[in-house]
């Protein structure tokens, strides 16, 4: 099978990538994956057809944050650490449609937990992507709100 598109692993239950094809997520759940995050958009033609219909029919739990690429927003952002903190234990596919919104958003996860350092995050985004002039400002965005975020835990 051909591997999905900037497929990353990053720990034995996080991965991200771009957007898988139904065959991949029939293989994604064949290898015990639990749960799907989308944060990409569903009218467009990278987008899956019946994503979430097909995710739940194999057994697995499908999350969509649809995070426009041109205006992420740092609610979706909250919103995706308070659900990636809820199921750290499980193993986790997080995908856009090329691996530039999930690695972002991922990148910044993994900073939100002191599990990256801020130099690290930019590294691990920077395998991916060179973010444009809209998410480099919203990573700083991020950035500055998840150490004050860090700091009043």
């Amino acid at each position: 099978m051909k591997k999905i598109y900037n497929f990353e692993k990053i720990s034995d239950l996080l991965y991200c990538s771009g957007q898988p094809t139904e065959v991949q997520l029939q293989q994604l759940a064949g290898e015990g994956y639990h749960i799907i995050v989308n944060l990409g958009l569903l009218n467009t033609k990278y987008a899956l057809p019946e994503e979430a219909s097909t995710v739940e029919t194999l057994g697995m739990q499908y999350f969509h944050i649809p995070v426009v690429f041109e205006n992420p927003k740092l609610n979706e952002l909250t919103d995706f650490i308070d659900f990636m903190n809820i199921h750290a234990d499980e193993k986790t596919l997080v995908h856009c449609a090329a691996n530039y919104r999930a690695s972002a958003f991922m990148g910044l996860y993994l900073f939100s937990k002191s599990e990256l350092t801020e130099e690290e995050m930019h590294e691990f985004i920077d395998d991916v992507w060179q973010p444009n002039t809209v998410w480099q400002a919203f990573i700083k965005d991020a950035l500055a709100f998840l150490t004050k975020r860090i700091g009043n835990s």
